[in-house]
């Protein structure tokens, strides 16, 4: 299969590591695998923040990007679910509805790429370790993407995948909530830094990058030692 890379802002710019894991993933598993150049921002920052004539006119350059792509993966949840649920709101009642529409069609997150759509749960990946996984509220409530990455995780060799307390609570994080409510999104933070504390896993892994920044900067500010790493960071080794 011909795989058009969507790779967001937060990848992009602070965790590249994050994309280039999830291309050696796809082509170890024999697709290929393209990026085109010409991409930016989804839109969603402005789209959150009610400015959703600034947020059609990111989407409307998407969609010219990606208009031959014949499947669209992306390593996070949360820009995910603003081109596959969002995109057909922005554009509803436009004559680039249909466009819009055939994207989200075509738009998928990594982890649920993986298994919904290729069947596939063992990538043949190696990791030695205890790993609790954080779920993205974007890709728990908006996309409805639970159990891929942990099917995913528990067929790593070498990894032992522990629980902790409220797995599904949000991180506090939220893109421009945690700038518009950061006492609040410090406090979530705090409480999701003392589960993953808790748990005695040694990293936690998310699907979602923008929450790994979140939770990073917690732990360090916390003093714990717990590696974060995308799921693409794990799966990727052999």
């Amino acid at each position: 299969m011909r795989i058009t890379l969507f790779i967001p802002c937060f990848v992009d710019q602070l965790t590249p590591e994050v994309g280039a894991a999830m291309v050696k993933v796809l082509e170890r598993l024999g697709h290929e695998v393209e990026f085109p150049a010409g991409q930016t921002c989804c839109g969603q920052p402005a789209f959150n923040t009610g400015f959703w004539d600034e947020a059609r006119e990111a989407a409307a350059h998407a969609l010219d990007v990606f208009r031959g792509a014949e499947t669209v993966v992306a390593p996070s949840g949360s820009c995910t679910a603003m081109m596959k649920v969002y995109y057909p709101v922005l554009f509803r009642g436009t004559p680039r509805e249909g466009e819009a529409a055939a994207l989200s069609a075509r738009t998928h997150e990594f982890s649920d790429f993986l298994v919904s759509l290729l069947g596939v749960r063992d990538v043949g990946a190696k990791f030695s370790g205890r790993a609790v996984l954080h779920g993205g509220c974007h890709s728990l409530r908006e996309l409805g993407v639970r159990t891929p990455p942990r099917e995913l995780l528990e067929r790593v060799k070498g990894l032992e995948l522990v629980g902790m307390e409220g797995g599904e609570n949000c991180c506090g994080f939220g893109g421009t909530f945690a700038v518009k409510h950061h006492a609040i999104s410090g406090a979530m933070g705090r409480a999701k830094a003392k589960a993953i504390l808790a748990s005695g896993a040694d990293c936690v892994v998310s699907n979602d990058p923008s929450c790994l920044l979140q939770i990073k900067g917690v732990l360090e500010r916390e003093g714990g030692s717990i590696r974060t790493l995308h799921l693409a960071e794990v799966l990727v080794n052999t």
